[in-house]
């Protein structure tokens, strides 16, 4: 060998091997393609350690030292960190910029056997190769004060979930119940708004419209005052007396003030989590979860011509901050498609609200070049919908406000005064490609050129009757929007607050709005009475305000505990001595007991709600509540019917059983494979999203079917 060849094989053998783990596998792919093969990505599949779900896991009377075990899933995920590690030159933790991410990254760097010099964090707030290379570059240690912060919420919460649900089981029986921190005054807020409508009142109102002619030209005009004063029209007596007057041929219509402006509208500021999830479902219709799950995807990667590419930035965030970089490169975009007059003449600077974790920026594209209509091909239907969404709203933010021409008309009659208003748009500016119309504008209309002075004609004049409307129930998105105000929780809490909520039947979801359960209101009561700070809206907000200040460096974490725990200590013993225990009334079914012949009565029990007679104990009848499915069985030609195991695992199965044992764990559906003729069955993931596959092995024939957005 060559000294030559000799010093080269030295050089390759120094190489450095680089680990670097996320949290997720499905990024390991995107950042794989830019680190290249000097890297090697692995992932920790979310948390890695947690505490124990059968005990509190911390040392209430020694500063809430709390004590972490290997979540028992995830032992064989760290036996191959560890080896893996222990065989890399650096190890890099690259798991979520937020607090959730720290604390997984300071887990996993407490489990890995290997020396401090050799592991560091790094972050990024987009997956693009500018961005995790210089996250590289300048790696950083754990922020052991956003890990502290993260660890108090882990604690709060465990204090109120460990010590309050006990209390829960023992009024309640045989219902799945809990409590948590953030779900249970989000259960009152829900609870409340329930109780308002119920208590409301509809009162009676009615308004007076004209139809104005100018020269053919028809318009809209509607009595706002009497005397300089708000109307009230209370009746239709009340009305009718208005019409009279106003019909009266010797009563004349007079152009009053002919008021013509210029006004500017601004565009709004980029996503932040609640605006995108507010703007998802009101345009598209899907739900907060679903959101969150597209999102996810886009953050973490889309295959685009081969490549895995990270399309939005961090969707999980409350800051409207966006980088010097991306607003630069936003304008120079917004000048070469659409001309200079679409960029303003100052950039836009967007403001967030106080109090919010500015860690990372607004929801954005990552590359304002790879427009919707080019990621289109590589994008499923949602993914495409959401993308477009986040595209044009930044864009959009960075342009130009948009140019009304505003009309506004006083008409008087007597001592009665119609207002008619209406906007031209002069400029488009950054409704060219994000139009947010309000429902106000899109029912204004062009109004005739008038004179003051000048005598209109009416066309008709109608009284319209009205009533007050009650408070509308919240949807997944508008109680997202409350949270939010309120300071209760984070970008990250809002989905699984909601979920819990819905899962423990506290609320129930109907047509989009949510509605709290009798088991809810039951729930909220107890909770109300004998634990008022754990469900006041004030303290909550507070309390995630002291979190701030933890991550900040300002308040110490065991002090927070402790002025939450004392309070918390003394209600708890009050509520085991004095909460009576609650009856839930049976609900009376339509079935008759097949043994004694008195109408069922559904219950409920570990495994969810099932049917028995209220003759127990004389008739131990039971029986499950049967489902049954359009679709006929495979085998028999009978009915498919929804059942449930001993354990309460969901299962399909004939009707005509046991004289046919058909039996799927998956659901049939209707449509026979097209291949072989073998029953499909519904299945899901995440790839793939929900899909029809043939139940014959030998086939695995697959049809993707189309989700309803929620």
């Amino acid at each position: 060998m060559t000294a030559q060849a000799a010093e080269k094989k030295t050089v390759k053998s120094k190489k450095e091997k680089a680990l670097v783990i996320v949290e997720s596998p499905a990024k390991s792919k995107t950042i794989k393609k830019i680190l290249g093969d000097g890297y090697q990505i692995e992932a920790s599949f979310g948390h890695v350690r947690n505490l124990p779900d059968n005990v509190l896991g911390f040392d209430v009377n020694n500063d809430f030292k709390p004590t972490y075990v290997v979540i028992p899933e995830k032992k064989k995920v760290v036996t191959k960190l560890n080896d893996l590690a222990k065989r890399s030159d650096k190890i890099y933790l690259a798991s979520d910029p937020d607090r959730e991410g720290e604390a997984i990254a300071w887990h996993v760097r407490e489990l890995l056997q290997v020396p401090d010099d050799k592991v560091f964090r790094i972050e990024f707030n987009e997956i693009t190769p500018k961005a995790v290379k210089y996250a590289v570059e300048h790696s950083r240690q754990i922020d052991m004060d956003r890990v502290k912060a993260q660890q108090t919420r882990q604690i709060l919460d465990k204090l109120v979930g460990y010590k309050l649900s006990p209390v829960l089981w023992k009024q309640l029986g045989n219902y799945r119940l809990s409590a948590g921190r953030v779900q249970s005054v989000a259960l009152r807020m829900i609870c409340e708004r329930e109780e308002e409508i119920e208590a409301f009142i509809p009162q009676e109102y009615w308004s007076i419209h004209t139809i104005m002619d100018k020269d053919g030209k028809l318009f809209e005009a509607e009595v706002n005052k009497y005397k300089n004063k708000k109307i009230e029209i209370k009746n239709e007596e009340e009305a009718n007396k208005i019409k009279e007057f106003l019909l009266n041929p010797e009563t004349e219509f007079i152009v009053d003030k002919v008021t013509k402006k210029e006004t500017k509208r601004k565009p709004t500021a980029p996503f932040i989590t609640s605006t995108l999830q507010r703007a998802a479902s009101s345009k598209l219709g899907f739900g907060v979860s679903k959101t969150m799950q597209v999102a996810q995807k886009l953050y973490e990667g889309i295959e685009i011509e081969g490549t895995p590419v990270g399309l939005i930035t961090y969707m999980r965030t409350d800051s409207v901050r966006i980088s010097e970089e991306a607003q630069g490169k936003a304008v120079n975009f917004i000048k070469d498609n659409y001309g200079d007059e679409y960029v303003p003449e100052q950039l836009r600077v967007y403001k967030s609200k106080k109090n919010i974790q500015d860690a990372h920026e607004a929801i954005r594209p990552s590359y304002i070049e790879i427009t919707p209509e080019i990621a289109k091909v590589s994008l499923t239907p949602e993914q495409y919908k959401l993308y477009s969404l986040i595209w044009k709203r930044f864009v959009a933010s960075q342009m130009s406000s948009c140019e009304l021409s505003t009309n506004s008309i006083d008409i008087m009659n007597g001592s009665y005064k119609f207002k008619a208003s209406g906007n031209t748009i002069k400029f488009d500016g950054f409704m060219k490609i994000y139009d947010y119309l309000t429902e106000a504008d899109e029912e204004d209309v062009v109004l005739p050129e008038l004179q003051e002075g000048e005598e209109l004609k009416p066309a008709s004049i109608e009284g319209k009757q009205h009533f007050t409307q009650p408070p509308a129930r919240y949807t997944e998105a508008s109680f997202v929007k409350l949270l939010e105000e309120k300071g209760i929780g984070r970008p990250s809490t809002y989905v699984p607050t909601i979920s819990t909520l819905l899962s423990r039947e506290y609320i129930v979801r109907e047509k989009k709005n949510l509605m709290a359960t009798e088991l809810g209101f039951i729930v909220n009561n107890i909770l109300s009475e004998y634990f008022k700070q754990i469900v006041d809206v004030d303290f909550t907000a507070a309390m995630e305000g002291k979190l701030d200040n933890i991550e900040e460096g300002s308040e110490y974490w065991t002090n927070v505990v402790e002025e939450f725990f004392a309070p918390l200590k003394v209600a708890i013993d009050k509520a085991e001595k004095e909460v009576s225990k609650v009856v839930i009334e049976d609900k009376v079914s339509d079935i008759p007991c097949d043994k004694c012949g008195k109408m069922m009565v559904i219950k409920h029990g570990r495994y969810g709600d099932f049917l028995a007679c209220p003759g127990y104990p004389e008739c131990k009848n039971a029986k499950p509540i049967v489902e049954e499915l359009d679709v006929d069985c495979p085998k028999c030609g009978g009915k498919v019917l929804v059942k449930r195991s001993k354990k309460g695992k969901k299962f399909f199965g004939c009707s005509n059983y046991p004289e046919c044992d058909f039996v799927s764990w998956n659901e049939p559906v209707k449509d026979k494979c097209e291949e072989c003729g073998s029953y499909m069955v519904l299945k899901y993931s995440k790839t793939k999203g929900k899909y029809a596959q043939c139940s014959n092995s030998d086939c695995g024939n697959i049809k993707i079917v189309e989700e309803k957005e929620n």
